[in-house]
């Protein structure tokens, strides 16, 4: 019998679910991540608090299944997308909290970028509208308001990463910096014709591009999880954000097809096939 293990970092909590090969549940552990609130508007979680309790709903995943690690084939990730965190690659700990899609501390900035015309460069080659919910703003404010940041950035000690990179980058034991295309896109760094990091996006927010994941595909062999974290050496087969990950879910393949998650917020999805499409307001 083939089994997988998915790890879904949400919002609010953190979930593990191991899949039998058609697809059924056999066992699902979740935890409740807690929420920050230095500021009105502003919402952080605590990155080694979201690794503590994915590491340990895994665990109890397994447990609850009655399988080992080698009985895994694969371990998925799916995560809370746009969610920012910046971390010390020698000392692998987080230089801040991790900033949440919600938080609109970043708006001066998007302002800015506004006022200044760039809002059609950046929706060119992202898709995306100048918005403080995505991660390149949140990267921004992190470098100009942590101390050192930016100086420790310049010397390459830092790495940026949405939740999947910063759980790949604890699950390989600081072996792997990477993030897949769907939590790339949602970066406003990420030049979806290119499939690349777009170097004037990242002058444009003074952002060293030292600090960038390495992008592969959703479905690719990531890296291995070390032994020691689950019993066995686990490879990573696939990661997504939710969003895009619930839009395949529910079977929505075809151009055309969409569908609505409810959770934390609500959000919905269209599948607009091979051409670029571009957002309105």
């Amino acid at each position: 019998m083939t089994y997988l293990l998915a790890l879904d970092q949400g919002t609010s909590s953190s979930r593990s679910i191991v899949f039998d090969a058609q697809g059924h549940i056999v066992a699902l552990a979740q935890q409740e991540l807690p929420q920050i609130y230095p500021r009105p508007g502003w919402v952080e979680h605590d990155p080694l608090e979201i690794w503590r309790t994915q590491l340990a709903t895994a665990r109890e995943a397994l447990a609850k299944a009655g399988l080992k690690a080698a009985d895994i084939r694969a371990l998925g990730i799916t995560n809370q997308r746009e969610t920012t965190v910046v971390w010390n690659r020698k000392t692998g700990q987080p230089i801040h909290h991790a900033i949440v899609w919600q938080d609109r501390r970043a708006e001066a900035t998007c302002a800015q970028l506004r006022e200044d015309g760039k809002a059609g460069l950046i929706q060119a080659k992202t898709g995306l509208l100048v918005d403080a919910y995505f991660s390149g703003t949140k990267l921004k404010w992190l470098l100009d308001n942590v101390p050192q940041a930016r100086q420790q950035a310049a010397r390459g000690e830092l790495a940026f990463g949405t939740i999947d990179s910063w759980l790949m980058w604890q699950l390989t034991g600081g072996a792997l910096h990477a993030t897949d295309v769907t939590n790339a896109s949602r970066t406003m760094l990420f030049n979806v014709h290119t499939n690349s990091w777009d170097s004037e996006l990242l002058a444009l927010l003074d952002i060293p591009d030292s600090l960038m994941p390495k992008v592969l595909p959703s479905s690719t062999h990531y890296g291995d999880v070390l032994p020691e974290l689950l019993g066995a050496a686990i490879p990573i087969g696939g990661v997504a954000g939710d969003q895009q990950s619930a839009l395949f879910g529910q079977a929505c393949f075809r151009e055309g097809m969409a569908k609505n998650t409810y959770g934390t917020g609500c959000f919905m999805l269209v599948h607009t096939g091979h051409k670029f499409q571009t957002s309105h307001n």
